[in-house]
C-alpha cells in the first residue's frame, strides 16, 4: 500500500482521537484537520476552516492533495459532503469515510431513522410523529400515553434534542415548547414522542462499506451532567469498554437483529453508505433495541475505542474504499480503557471560557484528548463546555478509572467539574 494524505473534519475530543489514532499508521502521510484543536496540533496541521465550508475544504483538498477525507462529526455528513465530493471532478477520486447525504439521515432526522427500522423489522420503542399540522391531536396522544414519555426533537440538536418527561403536563409542555416555540430551531419542527424502555444503554459501532462491515469495540458513555445519572443531559461525560455484558448471547441478538438487517437494508434501498455506523442500543431484560443511529463515531466514546481498537485505521478506511472490509479482521486491545471528561463550571447551559489550564503535564499514564481547549497568550485555556477527556488502559475498569481520577485530580483550571462516577453500574 502506498502512504496517503488524510483531511480529517472537527475541533472535538473524538477528532483528537482519531488523529492519535491515524497518526500511528505507517500509511499515513500527512495529516490535516479542520478546524482542529491543539491536541489535534500536536499530530497534525490544523488548518482554519469550518466543516460546512464546503468551497474551503475543497480548495485545502486541491492545495494539500487530499487522498482521504473522514468527517468527525453528524453536521458535514448531513450536509451531503459525500455527494458534493462524487459530484465534483476534481474531488471524486478521493476516499471519503462517510455516508451519502441519504445515508446519513439515519441521524439526520429521527423520523427517517423511525420508519427505516419499521421498514427492515429492527427492534426499536414505539412511536407518533407530529408536527403543527396534527399538533392537537399530539397534545391528546400525550395526555393518554403511559409515563414517563420521550420526546425528541426530529433533526440535529448538539446531542440535546430529547427530553424526558415524568408527567403528563410536563409532556405537554415539553411539546409545545418544541413545537410552538421552536425551542431547537428547525430540528423541532417535527417532534417524535416514544414509549420509554428501562434498561442500560451501550454504543455499538460499525464500519462499512456498503455492503461489508466490521466490528469495533462497544462502549457505554454518560450523558447526565450529575452522579448517579442526574441532571440535565451532556454531550457526554465519560465512557468505557469494554461494557461487562456486550458479549455472548446479547452481542449475537445485536448482531442478528439490529447490525445486519441494518447494513442489508442500507443496500437493500441503494442508499450509499460508506464509514461509520453508530446504533444507540439499550439491553431491555437481555434484550437489544435501538434507541437512535448516529451516521459517525460517538464521543467521547471514540476517545476509548480508538485506543483498544488494534487495527490500522488508515487501512481499514482504504479497504474500506476498495469495497474490501471483508479482507480486514477486527483486533481488540484486551485492557479496559475508560474515559473522563473535565467540563466547564455550569456546563450544559451557559458556562465561562478562557480559564487557564494548568498542570498537563503531571498527567502520566493517561492520554488527554482536546475537546474545548485554544491557546491564548501563550497559555492553554478552556474554550467549551467540554475541555479535555481523559484517557487510561487498565486490567479492569475500576483500574482504568482509578488511573484517569488521578490525572484529573493533577489538572487545574478555574470551575473545573467531571464526574467521579463514571462506570459505576460495574463497580
Amino acid at each position: 500500500m502506498s502512504s496517503y494524505n488524510i483531511l480529517l473534519l472537527g475541533s472535538g475530543g473524538r477528532e483528537n482521537a482519531l488523529a492519535w489514532k491515524l497518526r500511528q499508521s505507517k500509511l499515513c502521510k500527512e495529516l490535516f484537520i479542520a478546524p482542529g484543536n491543539p491536541g489535534t496540533a500536536q499530530l497534525g496541521s490544523n488548518l482554519n476552516i469550518s466543516i460546512t465550508d464546503f468551497e474551503g475544504i475543497k480548495e485545502a483538498c486541491i492545495e494539500y492533495k487530499i487522498d482521504i477525507l473522514l468527517p468527525g462529526g453528524e453536521d458535514s455528513l448531513v450536509a451531503g459532503i459525500y455527494d458534493y465530493f462524487k459530484k465534483d471532478a476534481q474531488l471524486q477520486h478521493i476516499i471519503v469515510a462517510g455516508p451519502s447525504k441519504d445515508g446519513a439521515q439515519l441521524e439526520g432526522s429521527k423520523a427517517f431513522s423511525k420508519k427505516f427500522m419499521q421498514r427492515h423489522n429492527i427492534p426499536t420503542a414505539a412511536y407518533r410523529e407530529f408536527t403543527d399540522a396534527n399538533f392537537d391531536e399530539g397534545i391528546t396522544y400525550l395526555q393518554q400515553h403511559k409515563l414517563p414519555i420521550v420526546l425528541k426533537a426530529d433533526g440535529l440538536a448538539a446531542g440535546k434534542g430529547v427530553v424526558i418527561t415524568q408527567s403528563h403536563d410536563e409532556a405537554v409542555q415539553a411539546f409545545t415548547t418544541m413545537i410552538k416555540e421552536a425551542q431547537f430551531g428547525d430540528a423541532s419542527k417535527k417532534v417524535v414522542v416514544e414509549e420509554f424502555l428501562t434498561g442500560i444503554e451501550l454504543s455499538v459501532f460499525a464500519f462499512t462499506d456498503g455492503k461489508n462491515y466490521v466490528l469495533l469495540p462497544e462502549a457505554k458513555d454518560y450523558k447526565r451532567i450529575g452522579e448517579g445519572d442526574t441532571g440535565l443531559n451532556t454531550g457526554g461525560m465519560g465512557a468505557i469498554s469494554p461494557v461487562p455484558f456486550a458479549q455472548g448471547d446479547f452481542m449475537q441478538k445485536v448482531v442478528e437483529r439490529i447490525v445486519n438487517p441494518t447494513i442489508n437494508g442500507l443496500a437493500a434501498e441503494q442508499i450509499i453508505y460508506h464509514g461509520f455506523v453508530f446504533f444507540g442500543l439499550i439491553n431491555v431484560e437481555g434484550n437489544p433495541y435501538v434507541i437512535e443511529y448516529n451516521c459517525r463515531m460517538g464521543d467521547p466514546e471514540t476517545e476509548v475505542v480508538m485506543p483498544r481498537l488494534q487495527n490500522d485505521l488508515v487501512e481499514m478506511i482504504v479497504k474500506m474504499g476498495e469495497g474490501k472490509l471483508n479482507e480486514i479482521t477486527v483486533l481488540h486491545d484486551s485492557r479496559a480503557a475508560c474515559t473522563v471528561m473535565l467540563v466547564s463550571e455550569g456546563y450544559p447551559a451557559t458556562y465561562p471560557k478562557g480559564k487557564v489550564m494548568k498542570g498537563l503535564e503531571n498527567a502520566h499514564n493517561s492520554l488527554l484528548f482536546h475537546a474545548g481547549t485554544a491557546h491564548k497568550d501563550g497559555e492553554l485555556v478552556t474554550n467549551g463546555g467540554r475541555v479535555l477527556a481523559i484517557t487510561s488502559y487498565g486490567a479492569t475498569i475500576q483500574d482504568a478509572l482509578a488511573v484517569s481520577y488521578q490525572n484529573a485530580a493533577l489538572i487545574t483550571y478555574d470551575g473545573k467539574y467531571y464526574r467521579r462516577d463514571i462506570g459505576y453500574e460495574f463497580q
